[in-house]
């Protein structure tokens, strides 16, 4: 069944989940408002969501060099409190990032970090292509942004699949280790070395 923009903003607004876990909360639900909100808590997501604006100024450095050692990751993941940081899950989750990072080569964390330039770039491609097809005016709009949320999907780390369970996001797996430990979880940098790679 479909679902509408305004029962994802209702769910959002109610959970304070990200727009992407709201919706899939609903397709699981057939559109029940409460059932998902309850989907969402017990994946840990609608009470993530919540701690998402306490600061984060613990956690750690993770490097992974891939076999071979023509591979290397360096990211920062933060949480709240250094006793987190140095727990298995936390320890868990930045490594699996990392490897993510070394795997899935994504150029931001998030869209913010995306320069505009690109975008404009990206955009003005989609829509020639969609001309070309011989697309009408009023769609075309809709494919290009179509094109671009699944180009943000490649490049951008937090919107990736994860390697490990593709069913999820990056966001939803961080957000579900927060819900598990109990504080805020970001993803501030990272930087990934390839042998005769240019960055």
């Amino acid at each position: 069944m479909p679902i509408s923009a305004a029962e994802v903003k209702k769910l959002r607004d109610m959970t304070g989940a990200g727009m992407m876990d709201c919706k899939n909360a609903l397709k699981e639900t057939n559109g029940d408002l409460d059932k998902a909100v309850e989907y969402l808590r017990k994946k840990g997501i609608a009470s993530a969501a919540k701690r998402s604006g306490r600061e984060v100024n613990e956690g750690v450095i993770m490097a992974y060099i891939h076999p071979g050692s023509r591979l290397g990751v360096l990211v920062e993941v933060n949480c709240e409190t250094d006793f987190v940081a140095k727990t298995d899950d936390f320890q868990s989750l930045a490594k699996n990032i990392a490897m993510q990072i070394a795997a899935s080569n994504p150029m931001a964390v998030n869209r913010e970090e995306v320069s505009t330039e690109l975008i404009d770039k990206e955009m003005d491609i989609y829509r020639t292509q969609a001309k070309n097809e011989g697309k009408p005016d009023n769609v075309i709009e809709k494919i290009v942004q179509g094109k671009l949320d699944k180009y943000y999907q490649e490049i951008v780390l937090m919107e990736q699949s994860f390697v490990k369970n593709p069913d999820k996001t990056i966001q939803e797996y961080i957000m579900e280790t927060s819900g598990k430990i109990g504080e805020n979880i970001s993803v501030k940098r990272f930087v990934r070395y390839q042998i005769g790679e240019d960055r």
